[in-house]
């Protein structure tokens, strides 16, 4: 792979998941900071491997998730359960766990929400 292929990658990871964050009003500079954590470890990870470069959107959500979820708690919560879950709230999947295209999906319903870096304003957050 060549470098400037991969820093793309890096970089489209990188706006997507802020896309989100700042959809869900969460993108305070903490937080970037996991967001560039993220990005710096998935480059080395797909200089090791790669073939891994067209999974790097959804692991860096993965990523960006689990560390908000050790700091702050469940991010982005789920918009679809929001007012029937009596469990309380729960955040989105990122679905495929390792693939291309992915998607934040309801793991109680399976509703696709939306493609990682299009939640909406106002909407899991």
């Amino acid at each position: 792979m060549e470098h400037q292929d991969l820093e793309v990658a890096l970089h489209r990871a990188r706006a997507l998941i802020l896309a989100d964050l700042t959809a869900g009003d969460v993108a305070e500079p903490d937080v970037v900071t996991f967001v560039e954590d993220a990005v710096a470890h998935r480059r080395w990870w797909v200089e090791q491997w790669p073939e891994g470069v067209a999974y790097l959107d959804g692991l860096v959500a993965q990523d960006v998730q689990d560390a908000l979820l050790e700091k702050y708690g469940r991010w982005p919560l789920c918009p679809v359960c929001r007012d029937v879950d009596s469990a309380g709230p729960h955040a989105l999947d990122v679905e495929p766990e390792l693939g291309p295209d992915p998607r934040w999906v309801c793991g109680t319903t399976g509703a696709v929400v939306a493609r990682v870096g299009g939640l909406g304003p106002g909407g899991a957050g």
